[in-house]
């Protein structure tokens, strides 16, 4: 059995159904934007979100800073703290590097401002194998403080957690779940078989979501429901009902969402764009290398939002003054 050295949080969070990767927010000049964040968990909680994941890659935490990515880890908890009397939405804070001490730290840090787990991404860069890999997230989940989610995104880092791997690390008390974006079906279906019942498996594409689902999956981390947080909780919840016409339907109607918000540029630049265009946001801004989405990708993006019926021919459907309103009505 792994060794628990450190007085850790032990308590399992529950992973089912839609978690919601978090944009990170900027004002005009590249700052948080802290007020918005604010407004971002309050709907989402509104929404009736499973979970929320700030500082994963839909939230550039790359790009952050420590004392930033701290500080959107300890908004996204104080916010839902507003709320003491409503059912507890389980914060997963992204806190992978490529450097397994640096890592653990960040991990640490994280339990210590009151995340619930950690979304702990493969390492990037250094091309560690199935052994590495193994080492470095049992040395997280041994000396982390938190319960880990394993992030596998391969497109990303350049290295595959493959399934043999994850299920010997699942057998770990603090492996709770995988974040799969593989997009190996085979790979997929063989850790949903395989996995023990208490460990999830939630989809890292919005586009695999009822596939996954479909396997057995316990949901997904979202960047879709930054935008439709309630399409998407409908989604999970009518797939793990087994209504899978209702499923089906929803999956039918926003795969053209899912699929845009990776075309014109890497996550995030699409949903922030789609997110600004609503009101939501009040910037676009992403951190460079990033950019913004250029003109003939924008009008393409508005143009299937507005055949969605997330932009009025006009204008905007979803406004800053709509998520004020909804804010206010959950701190009230």
């Amino acid at each position: 059995m792994p060794r628990l050295e450190r007085h850790a949080r032990t308590t399992r969070p529950v992973l089912r159904g839609a978690l919601t990767a978090m944009v990170t927010p900027f004002t005009a000049d590249g700052a948080l934007d802290e007020p918005t964040l604010r407004e971002l968990v309050l709907l989402q909680v509104l929404a009736g979100i499973a979970g929320l994941v700030p500082c994963g890659t839909t939230g550039e935490a790359p790009t952050l800073s420590v004392a930033e990515r701290e500080r959107v880890i300890a908004l996204t908890v104080e916010t839902l703290a507003t709320r003491p009397s409503q059912r507890r939405v389980p914060v997963v804070a992204g806190t992978g590097t490529n450097d397994t001490a640096a890592t653990i730290a960040a991990t640490r840090r994280a339990a210590e401002l009151g995340a619930d787990a950690a979304l702990v991404v493969a390492p990037y860069y250094n091309r560690p194998d199935g052994r590495m890999l193994e080492a470095h997230f049992r040395a997280v989940a041994d000396e982390g403080d938190l319960p880990i989610v394993v992030y596998n995104v391969p497109s990303r880092t350049g290295t595959n957690v493959p399934a043999d791997v994850f299920l010997r690390l699942a057998e770990h008390p603090r492996v709770i779940a995988v974040k799969e974006a593989s997009g190996n079906l085979e790979q997929i279906a063989v850790i949903c078989r395989d996995r023990p019942r208490d460990v999830a498996v939630l989809a890292g594409d919005d586009a695999w979501t009822l596939a996954v689902l479909a396997m057995g999956g316990d949901g997904v981390v979202s960047v879709a429901s930054n935008e439709i947080p309630g399409d998407m909780v409908g989604l999970c919840a009518a797939a793990l009902a087994g209504d899978w016409d209702a499923a089906r339907r929803i999956h039918r109607r926003w795969l053209p969402l899912f699929l845009a918000n990776f075309r014109g540029g890497p996550n995030p630049v699409p949903v922030k764009a789609a997110l600004a265009a609503m009101g939501v946001l009040r910037s676009d801004g992403v951190r460079r290398p990033l950019l913004g989405l250029a003109d003939g990708d924008r009008e393409s993006l508005m143009a299937l939002m507005r055949g969605l019926g997330l932009l009025e021919a006009g204008g905007r459907i979803a406004t800053r003054q709509t998520a004020g309103r909804a804010a206010t009505e959950l701190v009230s």
